[in-house]
């Protein structure tokens, strides 16, 4: 079976074909590797192949998706755990297999959002530069102790609780919301409603879906909840955060700290070498013109512990639509 992987990057391709090996011994599957994203310009190149393969940022509306179903596409491979980026109901009317990759090494995404809140709470980013230079002045550079801080989780999926658990044993009083809340979380913290964790928190973390109900999540609104000086960040998905909200909240020096590894129009930047351009995105450059501000290039999944699950689970996903087998990964 041929599929054709999208937004595909050497290392995607390092693991995918190691996790083909296993599958099949020589191989089971044949993929066909493009660096380009998946949008309908680009989706003629899936000519031949019977499923795509796909990340956060390829484009999976219903023209996308009936073109690729004429060309005979019958699955839709997500290496990922979000689906905001793929049009449910065009793919439930073609017929398409849809699956994703609902929980990869959790602990990968937690640690760098500790690494976010640790690097821009004592400015060690800041730091290095000086320390580079010559600069050894301590001036600017104070930091607050987190033992005894109060973070809030949003979200008490896996990825919520493995940053909870990190928090707590750092000695932060850990907070959580979520509209389903785990059981897991009760030894950890204190359940509440998401006005009181925004209220009470030093630190805000969110580990939500993006979904039309969490879209804006942090907005101008929830924004005048959160303790003057605390710090947001976030690891999930760029729309959670309505940008120019949180920039007039930079600015009125309301919001403290901000550390992003996800951006809302992170999809014309992100994975991509820009160094030699000009970035006409106003709203990303205006962000990068504060201090107390940190951007990551959505590199939380980044690890090879997590990078080994994703592929071994997309192709435990082919495999079942292959087979015709029941997959337990599959969007409804």
């Amino acid at each position: 079976m041929k599929t054709a992987v999208f937004s595909a990057r050497p290392y995607d391709r390092h693991f995918l074909e190691a996790a083909n090996q296993h599958v099949g011994g020589e191989g089971r599957f044949e993929f066909a590797y493009f660096d380009v994203g998946l949008d309908l310009t680009t989706s003629t190149l899936a000519q031949g192949s019977e499923a795509v393969c796909v990340f956060v940022n390829d484009r999976l509306d219903a023209p996308v998706l009936e073109a690729l179903h004429g060309q005979g596409i019958r699955a839709v491979l997500l290496r990922c755990a979000g689906f905001n980026n793929v049009d449910l109901a065009a793919a439930e009317r073609l017929g398409l297999f849809v699956a994703r990759v609902p929980a990869y090494s959790p602990e990968a995404v937690a640690e760098h959002a500790l690494a976010l809140i640790m690097t821009l709470n004592r400015q060690t980013h800041r730091a290095y530069n000086r320390v580079r230079e010559g600069n050894f002045m301590l001036d600017g550079l104070l930091g607050r102790t987190l033992y005894g801080r109060t973070a809030g989780i949003v979200g008490t999926g896996k990825i919520g609780l493995a940053t909870a658990r990190i928090l707590r044993g750092m000695g932060c009083n850990v907070l959580g919301y979520d509209p389903y809340p785990s059981s897991a979380f009760d030894g950890i913290g204190e359940m509440v409603p998401l006005a009181e964790l925004l209220a009470r928190s030093d630190i805000v973390s969110l580990h939500c879906p993006l979904t039309p109900d969490t879209h804006h999540l942090i907005n101008e609104a929830s924004l005048a909840l959160m303790k003057p000086g605390a710090m947001l960040v976030n690891t999930s998905r760029g729309g959670l955060v309505n940008t120019d909200a949180v920039i007039r909240a930079l600015k009125s020096r309301h919001l403290g700290h901000l550390a992003i590894d996800v951006y809302e129009q992170e999809s014309a930047l992100f994975f991509q070498d820009l160094s030699g351009e000009i970035i006409d995105d106003d709203v990303f450059q205006r962000l990068m013109t504060f201090p107390n501000v940190l951007v990551t290039g959505h590199q939380g999944f980044f690890t090879a512990e997590a990078l080994q699950e994703i592929s071994a689970i997309t192709l435990g996903n082919l495999t079942d639509f292959a087979e015709g087998r029941a997959c337990p990964n599959k969007v409804a």
